[in-house]
């Protein structure tokens, strides 16, 4: 499947490598930059999505979207590891989740764009799912950049893979290919955020990584199954919640889950392994 990330703000902040490591299933390595684990909240506007050399489905995008994120490694491939992902689109949630088993919420966006940024509410409505609100303004503030391998930003953006659990406790994970992201410093005033109270973790409104990101083309390929969480709990030697925690659920009102499920991207016809991490598929 084929979509383009529009408008995108990188925001990143540090958190303590104990906090985040519990929330992270079996099988997965949390990744530490610098001894410091990172956590990710990235609104943007998805457009474009259509399967391979097909035009744009009609109906389906354009849509905002935002997500909560860290990062993650198993078998020396580093990639994504999604707490929630908010959109506006109700298709797209259901597909995300039954196709993915991607932590999809329903959510009500205001999205306003122009030459002075973006100005970029969300709202979850999701039903029984924990309330999450962000809201902010956000603009590039310098010229686009690429950044080597072993810088920060680089650690935080170059992946090119998700990892997902299933409902069955099954780990996941699929390929996604796409330029070097064309990044831009930036600026941002975040006037609310509450997307990992869910969590039990509190992010400081003030001093996160930011980093913004005009448009990129992307493609995700169909997740792969890798193994059954229970596989790496008999032999992990930490304390590891349930795998059902990891997995996409239906949510009493009121309750609020720690880890939820794991999310979406979309599907795409055959999978080029033998391809670098950074090419793109020919259409």
């Amino acid at each position: 499947m084929a979509q383009t990330w529009e408008r995108l703000l990188f925001a990143h902040w540090p958190v303590p490598e104990e906090k985040l490591r519990p929330l992270v299933p079996p099988g997965l390595t949390l990744q530490t930059f610098d001894g410091r684990a990172w956590l990710g909240i990235t609104p943007f506007m998805l457009s474009g999505l259509r399967l391979r050399s097909l035009p744009s489905l009609r109906g389906l995008a354009p849509f905002p979207e935002l997500n909560v994120r860290t990062y993650v490694t198993l078998d020396d491939r580093p990639g994504v590891f999604f707490f929630s992902l908010d959109a506006a689109s109700a298709l797209a949630v259901a597909g995300a989740r039954r196709l993915y088993s991607l932590p999809y919420f329903r959510a009500r966006f205001t999205v306003t764009s122009g030459r002075t940024g973006v100005a970029y509410r969300c709202r979850r409505t999701h039903r029984g799912a924990p309330p999450a609100e962000f809201s902010a303004a956000y603009r590039p503030i310098g010229p686009i950049m690429t950044w080597a391998p072993g810088t920060l930003v680089h650690w935080l953006t170059e992946r090119y893979c998700l990892y997902a659990v299933t409902r069955a406790g099954r780990l996941r994970r699929a390929e996604i290919h796409h330029p070097v992201w064309p990044l831009q410093c930036a600026e941002v005033d975040i006037r609310l955020n509450s997307m990992t109270d869910g969590l039990g973790i509190q992010l400081a409104a003030s001093d996160p990584v930011v980093h913004f990101a005009e448009r990129l083309e992307v493609y995700v390929w169909p997740p792969e199954t890798l193994g059954d969480l229970r596989r790496w709990r008999s032999i992990s030697p930490r304390t590891s919640p349930d795998a059902s925690r990891f997995a996409p659920t239906k949510f009493r009102m009121g309750q609020v889950p720690v880890p939820f499920e794991r999310r979406l991207i979309l599907p795409a016809p055959a999978r080029p392994r033998s391809r670098g991490a950074h090419e793109i598929a020919r259409r």
